[in-house]
């Protein structure tokens, strides 16, 4: 009789003792998602100081920080990215993050042309800070947060294939223009198909679609060719950093505020909106758009204006100022969103 009742009590006992358990766990990563975003930004920011550094004391010469940045946008971030989305879960790549980051981001695009077209800006400026609203840092920067922060690194994926398959050949048949490049109709639109990256990407997504296991003797140059892009990039961007300072008298002051405003504050509310209303995400999904959302504005941005001699300084400045205060705004999400 003791027996049974002991039993009996130690059932009662347990569901108590598992809620317990699970909100400890809870607990636990939900910790581990703010520790997280720390972490990421200061491997980051220490890869970008040490570029900074190199610049500063001359260690590589005054071409260096171009030929680094030509040496990413051809071979090393082509790699990354086939490597990336040949090996991503196909349901992965097209879920409710991708029409989500889409709509978020054009929205973004047409808010930054609006109001350009309002101050009649350049052509040029315009396409480099529409761009630089809503084209997040989803491989760079992404990619780390998304391992770190959000607990599986080809979740920023689907962006990577958005901004890349779509949004890049458009803003570069763009800057073909708007820079003066007198080529035929048709050779603007197959420019971008040229591109590395969106080669690159291309490959990938249709080894994923394919379901092809490649051999790792295959893989693995990829691999390590792509292993090199990310670091090589954020010390390329460190360089660049030297001798100059964010909304200097002069620059694009009032478009670069704008733009950093749209991709930290704005962008993450409408993804947040359109993920709550318009999906029915809650819990870790919809975390992960809004997390996406409010990633900086992406280096490439600043590696195509320097590609193409446009308003360099306005994406140098978005792009610097969106990767520090970022920081705070995935900080401030993780205690909201994460999932408790």
């Amino acid at each position: 009789m003791r027996a049974t009742l002991a039993a009996v009590a130690e059932r009662a006992r347990s569901p108590a003792r598992s809620r317990a358990l699970r909100s400890e766990e809870a607990a636990v990563l939900y910790a581990r998602g703010v520790v997280g975003v720390l972490i990421g930004f200061a491997i980051i920011a220490v890869v970008i100081a040490v570029g900074y550094v190199v610049a500063r004391v001359d260690l590589l010469g005054s071409g260096a920080q171009r030929a680094l940045s030509r040496l990413a946008f051809f071979v090393l971030q082509p790699a990354l990215l086939f490597t990336v989305l040949a090996e991503a879960d196909v349901r992965r790549l097209f879920s409710s993050v991708l029409p989500i980051s889409a709509l978020s981001a054009v929205a973004m695009f047409a808010i930054f042309v609006a109001v350009a077209a309002l101050r009649r800006r350049p052509l040029v400026e315009t396409v480099v800070g529409a761009q630089a609203s809503g084209y997040v840092n989803a491989n760079n920067i992404g990619l780390p947060v998304s391992l770190y922060v959000l607990g599986d690194a080809s979740s920023s994926a689907p962006v990577i294939l958005l901004q890349l398959i779509v949004f890049t050949p458009i803003v570069l048949a763009i800057l073909d223009i708007a820079t003066g490049a007198r080529t035929s109709i048709g050779r603007t639109i197959l420019r971008p198909l040229a591109n590395p990256m969106i080669i690159g990407t291309v490959l990938g997504l249709i080894v994923a679609l394919l379901g092809v296991k490649l051999p790792d003797p295959v893989l693995a140059p990829f691999q390590l060719i792509g292993g090199a892009a990310v670091p090589v990039v954020l010390l390329s961007f460190g360089m660049s950093l030297r001798g100059t300072r964010a909304l200097a008298p002069g620059t694009e002051r009032a478009s670069v505020i704008l733009a950093s405003a749209l991709k930290l504050v704005v962008m993450p509310v409408v993804a947040w909106l359109l993920g709550a209303f318009a999906f029915g995400l809650s819990g870790h999904e919809l975390f992960v758009v809004v997390a996406l959302a409010a990633l900086p504005a992406a280096q490439n941005v600043f590696n195509y204006a320097q590609r193409y001699g446009a308003a360099v300084v306005l994406a140098r400045d978005v792009v610097l100022i969106t990767t520090v205060l970022s920081i705070a705004a995935l900080v401030v999400i993780a205690l909201l969103l994460a999932p408790r």
